[in-house]
């Protein structure tokens, strides 16, 4: 799964808002909205972060 699909339906699944993401992984609403839609992926450091907070979630981390 391409991570800008998996980005959005980890957000969905948690019931959050592109906003509180961002609050959580300590990036801004702009970050979270360009990586669902494509135009960006996250950095290494800022991936790790965001797959510690999908494992906190219950949420398995799988991308290709």
């Amino acid at each position: 799964m391409e991570f800008s699909k998996f980005c959005l339906e980890t957000r969905l699944k948690l019931n959050l808002s592109q906003e509180m993401l961002a609050r959580k992984l300590d990036v801004s609403f702009a970050t979270i909205n360009r990586w669902e839609n494509g135009k960006a992926v996250p950095q290494k450091l800022t991936l790790y972060r965001f797959k510690k907070f999908c494992e906190d979630n219950g949420i398995l981390f799988e991308l290709q």
